[in-house]
Order: C-alpha cells, then structure tokens, then sequence
C-alpha cells in the first residue's frame, strides 16, 4: 500500500515547487492538489467537512498551474488532481491540460475527478447540479475519445462535435489513470462503468472496510476485474489534524492495507513552511508500515 498527501498550495503555506520535493524526499508516492474555481460568497451547499470550508479552500492556487510546477522539480512522485471538477470545465481544453502535464512528468498524472458539493459554484459556471454526473459520463467520454483517435468526434447529450485534430496526446497509454470520488454505492457504479479506480469517502469507522469487499463484488458483476480497478482513501473527517489524527495504532493502518486499499491519502494543512514541514515528516512515519 502506498501513501499520498492532499494539500491545499496556497500563499500562506509552502510553495507546490517545495511541497513537491519535500513529499517525494520522503518517499510519498503521490501529491494531490484540489480544484475550486472560487467558492460563493454566500452558499447553501454543505461541506462534506461541516460547517464552512476553510480558509485555504479561498486561496487555493489553481491545479493544473501548480501541478506542471511541481512536475517541474520533481522525478518520481505522482502528480494528482485531488479531485478535478470537471463538470466546471470543457473537456477538450482539459484533455490537452491533461496530456500537457503528463508530458510535463514523463507520464506521472493520476486524473482524479469527482461531481463535487457545491451546486452554486457550479451554477456560476453554467453547469446544473442535478445534472452533473451525466454531463461527467459524457466529458470522459470525449477525453478518452481525444486521447485515443487521430480524428475524435463525439454525438451526446451536452457535448456535440465533428471529427478533430488533437495531437497532444499523452504520455501514458492509452491515457493516464481516471479514478472517481464519491460514496457507495453510486460513485463505485462510476467507477466501475468509466474509470481506473476508486475514492472511497470512508470517514473514521474500520467498519467503513466493508464496503471495499462490496465494491470488488460490484466489478466482478459488471463484468471488470477488481485488481484493475485501484482504491485510494481521504479520511474526511480526519482532515487537515495530522497524520496521528488518521490511526489510533500501526495495526490499524495495516486494516486499511489488509482490506484491499491500494493508497491512502493523509490531506495535511498547515500555515507556515516549518509548520508544514513538521507534518509532513509525521506523515512519513507510515510510509514503511504501509509497504509491509
């Protein structure tokens, strides 16, 4: 089992350029970096953490700018979209960003995607909320249609185009890992239906693992193999406190790994260069328990 880091790069904390080289020093496997255009100043939507989001969701830099930084300075960690908003964004563009960055690495970007909680974000971008997870379907569609012909049309409900020529295709074949966000059953669906893998919203409750043994059921049912298909946690509700926040003991990381969880993501936030820092070497700790 590897281990990743969520983080925010915001002004007020350590630079994606350092967070990048400090992460992959330390033997993370993976960097993710969320997607939010803005958030409205006023909002009904709830925050799957509760209560307002915090301060870093507002200065939250933008992904993709951050993530061809950090390829930059980097040579071997995996480079993610924790998670892509697609349905704020056209997919043609993003299939280029996509690739771009995937040039940019040498073929390290996990695209991780979701339908995000934010109705009036999206709103602000055209996109209607109860509609989302079509318009999702269709935009992977049109990337993986993109990436994979020399001349890609697609026909649908929200996306309608003649044959084009998009020749910055990606590094890895025939396109970088999609993985979905999202609870059970119906983000699992997704998964299964359209992409590479899984982020199980799974909270603090072991009992939680269960779900990772339905999903595998779930695959084999549609049709899939499971072991092709890769799970990665955030623990929400342990969010932003610490690595130490995320296990009570080394034995229940090993759960984690035991219940057929591929990565787990420590989401880590924190003020300050040396601030930051001291999580991170926290987080490190368990780096060589998760590959036991």
């Amino acid at each position: 089992m590897k281990i990743g880091i969520a983080f925010f790069p915001t002004p007020n904390t350590l630079a994606p350029t350092d967070f990048a080289v400090a992460c992959e020093e330390r033997g993370f496997e993976s960097i993710w970096f969320p997607d939010h255009s803005h958030i409205p100043a006023s909002y009904a939507s709830n925050w799957p953490g509760g209560g307002r989001v915090p301060k870093w969701y507002l200065e939250s830099m933008d992904q993709f700018v951050a993530l061809g930084a950090a390829a930059a300075v980097t040579k071997k960690i995996k480079l993610a979209t924790g998670i892509c908003l697609i349905i704020q964004r056209d997919p043609i563009h993003l299939a280029r960003e996509i690739s771009t960055i995937d040039h940019l690495s040498n073929g390290r970007i996990i695209f991780g995607i979701g339908g995000g909680w934010n109705a009036e974000e999206m709103e602000n971008h055209g996109t209607d909320f109860k509609s989302r997870f079509r318009r999702m379907r269709e935009q992977i569609a049109v990337m993986k249609a993109i990436w994979t012909q020399d001349q890609a049309e697609f026909h649908g409900e929200f996306y309608d185009f003649d044959p084009i020529i998009h020749d910055m295709k990606p590094v890895q074949k025939p396109h970088p890992p999609i993985v979905i966000g999202g609870g059970f059953p119906h983000a699992a669906a997704r998964a299964i239906e359209y992409c590479d893998g899984w982020i199980p919203i799974l909270g603090s409750d072991l009992a939680n693992l269960q779900v990772i043994s339905d999903f595998r059921q779930m695959a084999r049912d549609a049709g899939r193999d499971p072991d092709s298909l890769s799970i990665t946690t955030f623990g929400l509700d342990r969010s932003f406190r610490g690595a130490d926040a995320y296990f009570e003991s080394d034995d229940e990381i090993k759960r984690f790994r035991d219940a057929g969880v591929d990565r787990i993501n420590f989401q880590l936030q924190a003020e300050g260069r040396d601030a930051m820092l001291r999580l991170l070497d926290e987080a490190a700790r368990y780096v060589p328990i998760a590959a036991e």
